[in-house]
């Protein structure tokens, strides 16, 4: 020091000591963090203290700190997926109809089901994101201090889905890792290295979750759809991200980058305002971490038989890989290419019946000119789904996933209870519902449903008065 006063004013002295002194503590403060990292991996997780839960009362809206979640054990499958039965969802009810988010508790272990549809399922998806991906996967950008890009979501998703795959599928998927890092965030689940890549077993197919598109790796390895929902700074959730390949009546890249509310309006869900804006709403605000949801929905579709179309589907086109229209409901819809699918128009809500002629809705004449496709046991299916909300713990988004399911009516036919019962529901619509569920284009199988009802009360299957169900199924 001697030296340095006698080459430098005192002023100087000064500030070369704070720099020292500054360069020592943030020399303390970083071997400090250092110790505490290598501590904490070697502490079994039931011994470390308690993370503070998130108070979404005190988070901004927009605004999300990542957390350290604690992930369930969970229990391996205990039949491959060839084995497994599509779950039967019946999600109707006799009697009146009402407007419901209808949520339930999901058991971790069930977020994503797999069943012997998967192969199918998994040959369409492959040759429509192959041939029209760009449309039906997709990542907004940031909408400048509104809400951020869905990419990181979109990763944090693929991650979170091989993961559980893996554990919960362990027949069906396998996994290599990268060594374990000495960053906790930088690992996989439980502390294991990050995944590398993942195998679909029995279609020797490898995905590298490294290199390849998040969203379209996701949706290959799983028979739902996706829509991955972040939160803006004005509190509304924006649809930044997803893989909509199997959806049947929209289209994704018309709802990119909406929030809740105008995905719905746009598409003239009927009371989406008045019934479930404020509720959906605010369960998006408050989804937990560790508490995932589920939902089940229908609609009806009819489905041109196969021998009936002319000319016939091409080799290697759509409706000849997807002749039950699961991907697009061509039958009812037209084509999915046009600026607006034909159907739209008539499912929104400012239709003026005051024009109908000779006692016919708009809705019936549109269905008359539009198919001659009749509505028999063959062409009319059941399309039901099955929703599951679930909040990822880096990002704070919430993944809703979409399964859809078709079950011809000549099926539905023979199950005790079941004819009675979605006829009474379909009925049961009001106009503004019947007209966004296309009633008018299916609705001449009710007859015959009701008949089917009778024969099953004469034979013993149900009694008249049997009104009850076990929802959804």
């Amino acid at each position: 020091m001697a030296i340095l006063s006698s080459l430098a004013p005192s002023n100087e002295l000064s500030a070369i000591a704070a720099l020292v002194l500054a360069a020592c503590v943030l020399a303390y403060r970083a071997w400090a963090k250092r110790s505490q990292s290598r501590e904490r991996l070697r502490t079994p997780p039931s011994e470390l203290p308690e993370k503070p839960k998130v108070n979404e009362k005190d988070r901004a809206p927009g605004e999300w700190t990542p957390v350290a979640f604690d992930y369930p054990q969970l229990e391996p499958s205990k039949e491959h997926f060839s084995q497994v039965k599509p779950i039967p969802y019946r999600p109707f009810k006799w009697g009146d109809y009402h407007v419901t988010m209808g949520i339930r508790p999901l058991p971790f272990d069930e977020w994503i089901e797999l069943d012997r549809e998967f192969p199918q399922v998994h040959k369409v998806c492959e040759y429509r994101i192959r041939t029209r991906g760009d449309r039906l996967v997709g990542v907004h950008p940031a909408q400048p201090g509104i809400v951020e890009s869905g990419h990181a979501a979109a990763e944090e998703f693929v991650y979170e889905l091989a993961e559980y795959l893996a554990r919960r599928h362990p027949d069906v998927y396998r996994v290599t890792r990268h060594p374990v890092s000495k960053d906790p965030n930088q690992n996989g689940w439980y502390g294991e290295g990050r995944i590398k890549d993942i195998t679909i077993i029995p279609f020797e197919e490898t995905h590298d979750l490294e290199k390849e598109d998040p969203l379209k790796v996701a949706r290959m390895l799983i028979q739902e759809d996706f829509a991955i929902m972040l939160e803006g700074t004005d509190g509304r959730y924006y649809l930044q991200s997803g893989a909509v390949v199997i959806a049947g009546s929209w289209r994704v890249s018309d709802k990119l980058g909406m929030p809740l509310e105008d995905i719905h309006t746009s598409g003239n869900v009927p009371q989406y305002q008045s019934k479930l804006q404020m509720s959906m709403e605010r369960y998006f605000r408050r989804l937990p971490l560790d508490k995932p949801v589920i939902r089940n929905n229908y609609s009806v579709q009819l489905v041109e038989e196969p021998e009936a179309r002319v000319p016939a589907p091409a080799p290697g086109s759509l409706l000849h890989i997807d002749p039950d229209e699961l991907a697009w409901a061509a039958t009812m819809n037209g084509s999915e290419d046009g600026d607006d699918f034909e159907r739209a128009k008539h499912i929104n809500d400012a239709v003026d019946a005051a024009n109908a002629l000779d006692g016919q809705t708009e809705t019936a004449r549109y269905w008359k000119t539009r198919t001659t496709t009749p509505a028999t046991p063959k062409t009319v299916r059941l399309r039901s789904e099955r929703q599951t909300l679930r909040r990822l713990p880096r990002t704070g988004a919430i993944v809703f996933t979409i399964r859809v399911y078709q079950t011809p009516f000549e099926d539905l036919m023979r199950e005790p209870g079941v004819p009675g019962r979605i006829a009474s529901a379909i009925r049961s619509w009001p106009e503004d519902v019947a007209r966004y569920k296309a009633r008018d284009a299916y609705e001449g199988i009710l007859p015959l449903l009701d008949k089917c009802h009778e024969e099953q009360i004469e034979q013993g299957l149900v009694s008249e008065d049997q009104k009850k169900s076990n929802f959804p199924f």
